[in-house]
């Protein structure tokens, strides 16, 4: 019976130790280690808008400044906030020369559903290969839906990130960011 109980100690133990080496290659290969940093280029990749439309990314920011927001999912509470956030300060940010993406793993017509329902002036791209998302370095929740962040950038650099965007405060954050470049 001992003999028994120092073998299941040991087997505990081991996978214990395959646990812990297991959790640090994985945090080693997380999506932190592929975020933009200030400075970067922004990512030469391609995806359609909410009109079927292919948008290029690297050309649609080479110059002026250019605003992507990452969301989870649209029409959903939250997401809704951060999308109307921006929607109803539009025009202060085109007076200064922001165009605006939002990017979620959303297909087409659900974006399209989620720009006619709520208004919304400026285009969302449908990444649903998370290939936008991917370039970005943004992390993926529950392998799905892409985490809530913002991006601006300035003639195609990274110029302001927030890693963890607001949602009704979304346009206001933007707009604090512009007044300090």
């Amino acid at each position: 019976m001992q003999k028994v109980n120092k073998n299941g100690a040991k087997a505990r133990k081991i996978l214990l130790v395959v646990w812990i080496l297991f959790a640090a290659v994985a945090t080693s290969f997380g999506a932190d280690d592929n975020s933009l940093k200030l400075g970067d280029t922004m990512p030469n990749v391609s995806v359609y808008d909410h009109n079927g439309a292919l948008v290029e990314i690297a050309q649609e920011g080479k110059t002026g400044f250019t605003l992507f927001f990452f969301y989870p999912r649209a029409l959903t509470r939250g997401c809704t906030a951060q999308a109307c956030s921006l929607r109803d300060a539009y025009d202060e940010l085109q007076e200064k020369g922001v165009k605006i993406f939002g990017v979620s793993t959303d297909n087409i017509e659900l974006q399209k559903q989620f720009v006619d329902t709520h208004n919304l002036p400026f285009q969302l791209l449908a990444d649903t290969e998370a290939k936008v998302i991917g370039a970005f370095g943004v992390p993926l929740r529950n392998n799905t839906s892409a985490a809530r962040q913002a991006f601006l950038f300035k003639d195609g650099k990274l110029a302001w990130l927030d890693a963890s965007a607001s949602t009704d405060k979304q346009a206001e954050d933007v707009l604090n960011a512009l007044e300090k470049l």
